[in-house]
C-alpha cells in the first residue's frame, strides 16, 4: 500500500467516525459568516495601520473629508421666495398700505427725498403730524413717476401725489414703492 492510500483511507474513516451535527439555521450562518467578515477586516485595517501607517491614515483622512463634504454640501437648490414686484405704471390710482404692519392705527411715512426713509427721526411728537409726512393707510394717491434707489437695485421708490380728499390733497411726496398697492 502506497502513502498516499494510506492517508486517504485514514481520513475516511475519520470523517465516517465523527458525528453528525445537527444543521444551522441560514440565519445563524449569515450572522456568524458577517461576524467573521467584520473581524476580518478590522484585524486587515489594524495591520495596514502597523505595516504601512501613511497608508492607512490617509485613508481615515479621505473618508473624513467626505463626510464633512456630505454634512457641509448643500443640499436642495429650492429657491427661497422673494418678493415680486409688479410694474408701477405712471399715472395709475394706488393706495397706501404697508406690508409690514397689521395694526390698522399704522401709518406709511412719506418723505421729500428718494431715499432718505433711514435718515429721519420721528421721536418728536411733533414730526409724527406735520406737514402730511404720515399718511394712513389706504389713501389713496396717484403714481407720478418711479426711480430706482441708487445703492441697492432692489429697492424702488415712487413719487405719489395724494389724491384724497383733505388738508393734504395735491401734495406730491415720496415713498417706497412696496408700499403702493
Amino acid at each position: 500500500m502506497s502513502l498516499d492510500e494510506n492517508t486517504n483511507e485514514t481520513e475516511a474513516a475519520n470523517q465516517a467516525e465523527e458525528p453528525k451535527q445537527p444543521e444551522t439555521s441560514a440565519a445563524a450562518d449569515t450572522a456568524a459568516a458577517a461576524k467573521d467578515a467584520a473581524g476580518n477586516i478590522v484585524a486587515n485595517l489594524l495591520a495596514l495601520k502597523e505595516s504601512n501607517p501613511k497608508v492607512f491614515f490617509g485613508g481615515v483622512g479621505a473618508v473624513a473629508l467626505v463626510l464633512v463634504a456630505l454634512i457641509f454640501g448643500g443640499g436642495s437648490d429650492a429657491k427661497l421666495p422673494v418678493h415680486q414686484a409688479k410694474a408701477m405704471v405712471p399715472g395709475q390710482n394706488y393706495v397706501l398700505k404697508s406690508p409690514n404692519t397689521y395694526d390698522p392705527n399704522a401709518t406709511v411715512r412719506l418723505v421729500s427725498v428718494p431715499g432718505s426713509m433711514a435718515a429721519y427721526d420721528d421721536t418728536e411728537e411733533n414730526d409724527r403730524d406735520g406737514a402730511c409726512k404720515h399718511m394712513p393707510l389706504n389713501t389713496a394717491v396717484k403714481l407720478i413717476q418711479s426711480q430706482a434707489d441708487t445703492t441697492d437695485k432692489n429697492v424702488l421708490w415712487a413719487e405719489v401725489e395724494i389724491t384724497e380728499s383733505g388738508e393734504c390733497q395735491g401734495r406730491k411726496a415720496w415713498t417706497s414703492a412696496i408700499n403702493l398697492q
